[in-house]
């Protein structure tokens, strides 16, 4: 989920049915707010509590006035392609954190890389070790 101009959540889900995708949208959207997706069926419950307005991508419609998906489409094409690009593979293990590194990369694409650096090196938390990483 994407705000417009504003934050970024991203997030590993156990699945993207209707009941998964809603309870998310719950917790971090206000009921007051217009929410704009495609036209997955997994949304079609967002519309009971929101003001839900969707584009209809196989209908080759992508933007419908202000309603577009595009910037959470360019968000999952950049993490994307940073697997297929930088990683090649991801485990289910180790998906929310590939996820962190991208959102991450979405907050400080303005930022000079030495900020960048900086910022990233004084949000690390802990040490991860090999025999952790590769264990169970």
């Amino acid at each position: 989920m994407v705000e417009r101009n504003g934050k970024l959540i991203a997030k590993q889900v156990k699945n993207t049915n209707s009941e998964t995708l809603t309870n998310e949208a719950i917790k971090s959207i206000k009921e007051s707010e217009l929410v704009y997706t495609d036209e997955w069926l997994g949304y079609k419950d967002i519309s009971r509590i929101y003001d839900h307005q969707i584009v209809k991508y196989n209908n080759k419609e992508y933007v419908k006035g202000r309603i577009h998906t595009n910037t959470i489409s360019g968000f999952w094409s950049l993490l994307k392609r940073g697997i297929i690009g930088i990683y090649h593979f991801t485990s289910k293990k180790h998906l929310q954190k590939y996820v962190d590194e991208f959102v991450f990369r979405y907050y400080s694409k303005d930022s000079q890389v030495s900020n960048t650096f900086n910022l990233m090196l004084s949000n690390t938390e802990y040490r991860l070790i090999y025999k952790s990483l590769i264990n169970g």
